[in-house]
Protein backbone atom coordinates (compact mmCIF):
# COMPACT_ATOMS: atom_id res chain seq x y z
CA UNK A 1 0.00 0.00 0.00
CA UNK A 2 1.23 3.46 -0.91
CA UNK A 3 0.80 6.70 0.99
CA UNK A 4 -0.65 9.16 -1.52
CA UNK A 5 -0.15 12.94 -1.47
CA UNK A 6 -3.23 14.79 -0.18
CA UNK A 7 -4.32 17.88 -2.11
CA UNK A 8 -4.75 21.04 -0.06
CA UNK A 9 -7.45 23.66 -0.69
CA UNK A 10 -7.95 25.62 -2.83
CA UNK A 11 -6.72 22.98 -5.32
CA UNK A 12 -9.17 22.99 -8.28
CA UNK A 13 -9.67 19.19 -8.25
CA UNK A 14 -11.39 19.56 -4.87
CA UNK A 15 -14.18 21.59 -6.49
CA UNK A 16 -14.90 19.17 -9.36
CA UNK A 17 -17.82 16.74 -9.48
CA UNK A 18 -16.43 13.19 -9.70
CA UNK A 19 -17.24 10.56 -12.32
CA UNK A 20 -18.93 7.29 -11.28
CA UNK A 21 -16.90 4.10 -11.26
CA UNK A 22 -18.17 1.91 -14.11
CA UNK A 23 -16.22 -1.24 -13.26
CA UNK A 24 -14.69 -2.32 -9.94
CA UNK A 25 -11.23 -3.45 -11.07
CA UNK A 26 -8.02 -4.42 -9.32
CA UNK A 27 -6.81 -0.85 -9.91
CA UNK A 28 -9.86 0.49 -8.04
CA UNK A 29 -9.28 -1.98 -5.19
CA UNK A 30 -5.62 -0.88 -5.02
CA UNK A 31 -6.70 2.76 -4.91
CA UNK A 32 -9.08 1.95 -2.02
CA UNK A 33 -6.25 0.26 -0.10
CA UNK A 34 -3.87 3.15 -0.80
CA UNK A 35 -6.52 5.64 0.31
CA UNK A 36 -7.01 3.77 3.59
CA UNK A 37 -3.26 3.71 4.21
CA UNK A 38 -3.11 7.45 3.43
CA UNK A 39 -6.06 8.21 5.72
CA UNK A 40 -4.59 6.24 8.63
CA UNK A 41 -1.17 7.84 8.10
CA UNK A 42 -2.58 11.41 8.08
CA UNK A 43 -4.37 10.54 10.53
CA UNK A 44 -8.01 11.02 9.60
CA UNK A 45 -11.40 9.30 9.75
CA UNK A 46 -12.36 9.73 6.09
CA UNK A 47 -10.83 10.36 2.69
CA UNK A 48 -12.39 10.88 -0.73
CA UNK A 49 -10.66 10.13 -4.03
CA UNK A 50 -10.49 13.77 -5.21
CA UNK A 51 -8.40 14.56 -2.13
CA UNK A 52 -5.69 12.36 -3.66
CA UNK A 53 -6.22 13.77 -7.14
CA UNK A 54 -8.57 11.10 -8.52
CA UNK A 55 -11.93 12.35 -9.82
CA UNK A 56 -13.83 9.10 -9.16
CA UNK A 57 -16.78 8.52 -6.81
CA UNK A 58 -14.78 6.58 -4.22
CA UNK A 59 -14.33 7.16 -0.48
CA UNK A 60 -13.04 5.40 2.61
CA UNK A 61 -13.97 5.95 6.25
CA UNK A 62 -13.10 4.48 9.63
CA UNK A 63 -14.81 6.10 12.61
CA UNK A 64 -13.69 3.52 15.16
CA UNK A 65 -12.04 4.99 18.27
CA UNK A 66 -8.24 5.08 17.99
CA UNK A 67 -7.86 2.50 20.79
CA UNK A 68 -10.32 0.05 19.14
CA UNK A 69 -9.85 -2.35 16.27
CA UNK A 70 -10.05 -0.63 12.88
CA UNK A 71 -13.44 -0.74 11.12
CA UNK A 72 -12.57 0.44 7.60
CA UNK A 73 -15.34 0.99 5.08
CA UNK A 74 -14.77 1.30 1.33
CA UNK A 75 -17.60 2.94 -0.60
CA UNK A 76 -17.80 3.14 -4.39
CA UNK A 77 -20.47 5.31 -6.06
CA UNK A 78 -22.15 6.13 -2.71
CA UNK A 79 -25.51 7.86 -2.76
CA UNK A 80 -27.67 9.10 0.07
CA UNK A 81 -31.12 7.52 -0.22
CA UNK A 82 -32.64 9.14 2.86
CA UNK A 83 -31.63 11.71 5.47
CA UNK A 84 -33.28 12.48 8.78
CA UNK A 85 -35.00 15.80 9.41
CA UNK A 86 -33.24 16.11 12.75
CA UNK A 87 -29.76 17.61 12.58
CA UNK A 88 -26.58 17.15 14.55
CA UNK A 89 -23.60 19.44 14.81
CA UNK A 90 -20.03 18.18 14.76
CA UNK A 91 -16.77 20.04 14.75
CA UNK A 92 -15.45 19.00 11.35
CA UNK A 93 -11.95 19.13 10.00
CA UNK A 94 -10.57 17.95 6.70
CA UNK A 95 -7.26 16.53 5.55
CA UNK A 96 -7.38 19.02 2.64
CA UNK A 97 -7.72 21.88 5.18
CA UNK A 98 -4.91 21.07 7.65
CA UNK A 99 -5.46 22.31 11.21
CA UNK A 100 -8.77 24.04 10.33
CA UNK A 101 -12.00 23.14 12.15
CA UNK A 102 -15.56 24.43 12.32
CA UNK A 103 -19.00 23.32 13.53
CA UNK A 104 -21.15 21.98 10.69
CA UNK A 105 -24.83 20.96 10.91
CA UNK A 106 -25.89 17.91 8.92
CA UNK A 107 -28.69 15.34 9.06
CA UNK A 108 -28.21 13.14 12.14
CA UNK A 109 -28.95 9.90 10.25
CA UNK A 110 -28.57 8.82 6.63
CA UNK A 111 -29.28 5.74 4.56
CA UNK A 112 -26.57 5.18 1.96
CA UNK A 113 -26.35 2.79 -0.99
CA UNK A 114 -22.93 1.98 -2.47
CA UNK A 115 -20.83 -0.70 -4.12
CA UNK A 116 -18.27 -2.52 -1.99
CA UNK A 117 -14.78 -3.46 -3.20
CA UNK A 118 -16.21 -6.59 -4.86
CA UNK A 119 -18.77 -4.59 -6.83
CA UNK A 120 -21.65 -5.83 -4.67
CA UNK A 121 -24.39 -3.32 -3.88
CA UNK A 122 -24.70 -2.57 -0.17
CA UNK A 123 -26.93 -0.34 1.92
CA UNK A 124 -26.25 1.02 5.40
CA UNK A 125 -27.95 3.25 7.90
CA UNK A 126 -25.52 5.50 9.69
CA UNK A 127 -25.85 7.92 12.58
CA UNK A 128 -23.55 9.94 14.78
CA UNK A 129 -19.98 10.47 13.64
CA UNK A 130 -20.29 7.86 10.87
CA UNK A 131 -23.26 9.71 9.31
CA UNK A 132 -21.37 13.01 9.48
CA UNK A 133 -18.20 11.48 8.04
CA UNK A 134 -19.97 9.79 5.12
CA UNK A 135 -21.86 13.00 4.27
CA UNK A 136 -18.62 15.00 4.45
CA UNK A 137 -16.86 12.60 2.07
CA UNK A 138 -19.81 12.37 -0.35
CA UNK A 139 -19.74 16.17 -0.47
CA UNK A 140 -16.14 15.90 -1.72
CA UNK A 141 -17.37 13.68 -4.59
CA UNK A 142 -19.74 16.50 -5.57
CA UNK A 143 -17.07 19.23 -5.40
CA UNK A 144 -18.28 20.52 -2.04
CA UNK A 145 -15.89 21.09 0.86
CA UNK A 146 -16.89 21.52 4.50
CA UNK A 147 -16.25 25.27 4.50
CA UNK A 148 -19.01 25.60 1.86
CA UNK A 149 -21.45 24.88 4.73
CA UNK A 150 -20.20 27.91 6.68
CA UNK A 151 -21.04 31.57 6.52
CA UNK A 152 -19.01 33.70 4.13
CA UNK A 153 -17.22 35.30 7.08
CA UNK A 154 -16.26 31.99 8.74
CA UNK A 155 -15.20 30.49 5.38
CA UNK A 156 -13.02 33.54 4.69
CA UNK A 157 -11.34 33.30 8.09
CA UNK A 158 -10.51 29.62 7.58
CA UNK A 159 -9.19 30.20 4.04
CA UNK A 160 -6.93 33.04 5.23
CA UNK A 161 -5.60 30.91 8.11
CA UNK A 162 -4.97 28.06 5.66
CA UNK A 163 -3.11 30.34 3.23
CA UNK A 164 -0.96 31.66 6.08
CA UNK A 165 -0.22 28.12 7.28
CA UNK A 166 0.74 26.97 3.76
CA UNK A 167 3.00 30.04 3.21
CA UNK A 168 4.78 29.16 6.45
CA UNK A 169 5.28 25.57 5.31
CA UNK A 170 6.57 26.76 1.93
CA UNK A 171 9.09 29.05 3.66
CA UNK A 172 10.22 26.25 5.98
CA UNK A 173 10.69 23.89 3.03
CA UNK A 174 12.66 26.53 1.10
CA UNK A 175 14.94 27.09 4.11
CA UNK A 176 15.89 23.41 4.32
Amino acid sequence: MAILPILVAPHPVLKQKCEPVTDVTDDIRQLLDDMLATMYDAPGVGLAAPQVGVSKRILVVDCAPRDADPQPMKLINPEILAASDDLSTYEEGCLSFPDQYADVKRPARVTVRYLDENGTQQEIEADGLLATCIQHEIDHLDGIVFVDHLSTVKRGIIMRKLQKLMRGKDRAAAAE
